[in-house]
Protein backbone atom coordinates (compact mmCIF):
# COMPACT_ATOMS: atom_id res chain seq x y z
CA UNK A 1 0.00 0.00 0.00
CA UNK A 2 3.13 2.25 1.09
CA UNK A 3 4.53 2.03 -2.53
CA UNK A 4 1.01 2.61 -4.19
CA UNK A 5 0.48 6.11 -2.52
CA UNK A 6 4.32 6.80 -3.28
CA UNK A 7 3.65 6.37 -6.61
CA UNK A 8 0.23 8.49 -6.95
CA UNK A 9 2.13 11.11 -4.92
CA UNK A 10 4.89 11.26 -7.61
CA UNK A 11 2.45 11.23 -10.17
CA UNK A 12 0.42 14.05 -8.63
CA UNK A 13 3.64 16.30 -8.56
CA UNK A 14 5.01 15.44 -12.19
CA UNK A 15 1.28 16.39 -13.37
CA UNK A 16 1.79 19.63 -10.83
CA UNK A 17 5.02 20.20 -12.16
CA UNK A 18 3.92 19.90 -15.90
CA UNK A 19 1.40 22.37 -15.57
CA UNK A 20 3.99 25.02 -14.36
CA UNK A 21 5.76 24.70 -17.10
CA UNK A 22 2.94 24.70 -19.38
CA UNK A 23 1.38 27.58 -17.11
CA UNK A 24 4.92 29.61 -18.04
CA UNK A 25 5.25 28.76 -21.65
CA UNK A 26 1.25 30.28 -22.02
CA UNK A 27 0.19 26.96 -22.90
CA UNK A 28 -1.77 25.98 -19.14
CA UNK A 29 -4.40 28.36 -19.50
CA UNK A 30 -6.04 25.95 -21.74
CA UNK A 31 -7.72 23.91 -18.80
CA UNK A 32 -10.45 25.71 -16.74
CA UNK A 33 -11.22 28.17 -19.57
CA UNK A 34 -13.44 25.70 -21.73
CA UNK A 35 -16.46 26.53 -23.27
CA UNK A 36 -18.71 25.69 -20.60
CA UNK A 37 -16.63 26.03 -17.31
CA UNK A 38 -18.29 28.58 -15.26
CA UNK A 39 -17.10 31.64 -14.04
CA UNK A 40 -18.35 34.32 -12.45
CA UNK A 41 -17.64 37.78 -10.61
CA UNK A 42 -19.46 40.07 -8.73
CA UNK A 43 -18.11 42.57 -6.38
CA UNK A 44 -14.66 40.98 -4.69
CA UNK A 45 -15.31 37.71 -5.12
CA UNK A 46 -14.74 35.38 -8.20
CA UNK A 47 -15.90 31.83 -8.39
CA UNK A 48 -14.65 29.19 -10.62
CA UNK A 49 -16.71 25.91 -11.57
CA UNK A 50 -14.57 24.33 -14.29
CA UNK A 51 -17.00 21.52 -15.16
CA UNK A 52 -16.57 20.61 -18.64
CA UNK A 53 -12.46 20.76 -18.01
CA UNK A 54 -13.43 18.09 -15.23
CA UNK A 55 -15.40 15.66 -17.62
CA UNK A 56 -13.12 15.78 -20.30
CA UNK A 57 -10.19 15.25 -17.82
CA UNK A 58 -12.51 12.39 -16.40
CA UNK A 59 -13.10 10.84 -20.10
CA UNK A 60 -8.99 11.09 -20.75
CA UNK A 61 -8.36 9.36 -17.60
CA UNK A 62 -10.98 6.63 -18.07
CA UNK A 63 -9.35 5.95 -21.87
CA UNK A 64 -5.56 5.87 -20.30
CA UNK A 65 -6.47 3.83 -17.14
CA UNK A 66 -8.39 1.01 -19.53
CA UNK A 67 -5.50 1.06 -22.12
CA UNK A 68 -2.94 0.80 -19.55
CA UNK A 69 -4.58 -1.42 -16.86
CA UNK A 70 -6.61 -3.60 -19.09
CA UNK A 71 -6.17 -7.53 -18.25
Amino acid sequence: MGKILMAIGGLIFLAGAAWTVLDRLGLGRFFGRLPGDIHVVHGNTTFDFPIVTCIVLSIVLSILLNVFFRH
